[in-house]
C-alpha cells in the first residue's frame, strides 16, 4: 500500500513540476536573483547596531578575550531526512567529530544558520533523523557555550510560532534563535568586533519583510522542495556566490575596527580572499622571488581550484582583510570547513577523512593582533 501512495505522489510530482517549473523559476528570477548592495548595507547595519546597542533583542554582544575564549564557528549543514537530497549526511562524520574535538577542549560554538534544510523537509523529519547532531550541539549548551543563529533555509526558527516547543524536544531545554551575534574581542591594541550573521541579508527572497519571510518558509520553500527545482540559490550558482560575497566584503570595507564573518555561498573567505585569490597572490610572491618549485606547485594546483571557483576580484591585491566566510558542512565530498578564534589567532580549519578518520587540518591563520592592525592601518583606495 506504502509503495502505491508514493508512487502516486512521484506522479503528481512530475505532473506539478511539468506544468509549474517555468512559472516557479520565473518568480525565484523576479524576487530573488540578486540582493542589491544598498539593501545589504542597510540589514547588516541595522542588525550590527541593534545588537551592540540593545543586546538580546535580536543577537547577543559577548566581550572575550580571544588568547582565552576558544571559539568555533560552522555554518550551513543543511541537515536533511537522509534521503536522496540530503547534502549533510556524508559530512555528519566529520562534523560530529569536530564538536567532540572542540567540546572536550572547551570551545564555544556559533552555529551560523542554515543549519537544518527545512525548505526541502519538514521538521519532523528533519527532528528524527538528527537527534545525533542535536545531542552533540546540546553539549555546548550545557556549559552554556552555544549559540544558534537562523539562516534562509532555517527561516522557520524565526516564523513558526511553535518553534520553542520543537526546539525543547530537540535539546531538551528553551533554545532562543538570534539573526546575529558580536564578539567584542578584547586586544593588547584596542578591540574589534567579530559580527557573525548568516549572510542572506538584503535578499528580498528571505530578508524582506514578514510576509516574505513568512511565504518563503511556508510556500516557497516547501514548493521548491516537492517539485525539485533548482532555482540556483547562491548555494550552486557561482556568479551568485561572488555577488554575496562581494557585498559583504563592501559593507565590512566601509566599517571600523570590525570583521564581518557569513556563511550562506558554502564558499570559504578567509582575509577576504578566496582560496583562489590567495593562490595568485603566492605565485606572485614566489615569481618574485624565483622559486621555480613553489611557482610550478601553485600552477598546478591553480586549475584545479578553478573548477571550484573560477572568479577573481578586480581588486584582489588590495583587499581590506575585513570579511571572512566559513564555507559549509556539507561539501559533496563530506569535508566541512569553520573558523576558529583561538590562541590570539583566527583560523580557517576544515575537517577532512584521512585514511577513514576525520582529522581537522588548519588551511589558514593570522593573529588577531596583526588583523587588527591591518584594518586599522587599511588605505582605502578609491
Amino acid at each position: 500500500m506504502e509503495k502505491i501512495f508514493n508512487a502516486i505522489v512521484e506522479v503528481f510530482r512530475k505532473i506539478m513540476k511539468f506544468f509549474l517549473e517555468r512559472p516557479v523559476t520565473w518568480l525565484a528570477n523576479k524576487i530573488s536573483s540578486a540582493p542589491k548592495q544598498e539593501n545589504v548595507n542597510a540589514s547588516l547595519t541595522e542588525l550590527y547596531r541593534s545588537i551592540i546597542t540593545n543586546p538580546g533583542k535580536k543577537g547577543l554582544l559577548l566581550p572575550f578575550k580571544p588568547d582565552i575564549n576558544p571559539i568555533i564557528i560552522f555554518t550551513d549543514m543543511h541537515k536533511g531526512a537522509r534521503n536522496g537530497s540530503d547534502d549533510f549526511a556524508i559530512a555528519e562524520d566529520n562534523y560530529l567529530a569536530a564538536l567532540d574535538f572542540y567540546n572536550n577542549k572547551e570551545f564555544y560554538f556559533i552555529n551560523m544558520g542554515d543549519s537544518e534544510e527545512l525548505w526541502e523537509n519538514n521538521i519532523f523529519s528533519v527532528m528524527k533523523h538528527n537527534q545525533n547532531t542535536f545531542d552533540k550541539e546540546k553539549l555546548f549548551d550545557d556549559r552554556k557555550a552555544f549559540v544558534k543563529l537562523f539562516g534562509n533555509h532555517d527561516l522557520f526558527w524565526d516564523n513558526d510560532p511553535f518553534s520553542a516547543v520543537y526546539l525543547k524536544k530537540m535539546y531538551g531545554r528553551e533554545i532562543k534563535i538570534h539573526a546575529g551575534v558580536v564578539l567584542r574581542a578584547d586586544l593588547p591594541n584596542g578591540y574589534i568586533d567579530v559580527f557573525c550573521t548568516h549572510g542572506h541579508q538584503g535578499d528580498s527572497q528571505s530578508d524582506g519583510n514578514a510576509f516574505s519571510k513568512w511565504f518563503v518558509s511556508y510556500i516557497w520553500g516547501p514548493l521548491q522542495g516537492f517539485l525539485e527545482i533548482n532555482t540556483n540559490t547562491p548555494a550552486c550558482n557561482d556568479d551568485k556566490k561572488t555577488l554575496h560575497n562581494q557585498m559583504m566584503y563592501e559593507w565590512s570595507n566601509a566599517q571600523d575596527n570590525l570583521v564581518l564573518i557569513t556563511g550562506h555561498t558554502h564558499q570559504p573567505v578567509f582575509n577576504s580572499l578566496t582560496h583562489l585569490e590567495r593562490l595568485y597572490l603566492q605565485l606572485e610572491e614566489a615569481e618574485a622571488k624565483k622559486d621555480t618549485t613553489v611557482i610550478q606547485k601553485i600552477k598546478d594546483e591553480i586549475p584545479r581550484r578553478k573548477q571550484e571557483y573560477d572568479f577573481v576580484s578586480n581588486s584582489f591585491r588590495n583587499m581590506k582583510p575585513s570579511y571572512f566566510n566559513a564555507g559549509c558542512c556539507c561539501f559533496e565530498d563530506g569535508n566541512i570547513t569553520g573558523l576558529e578564534i583561538a590562541d590570539g589567532y583566527m583560523r580557517l580549519v576544515k575537517w577532512s577523512k584521512i585514511n577513514g578518520i576525520p582529522e581537522r587540518i588548519v588551511a589558514e591563520e593570522i593573529s588577531l593582533t596583526e588583523l587588527s592592525s591591518q584594518i586599522t592601518n587599511f588605505k582605502r583606495v578609491v
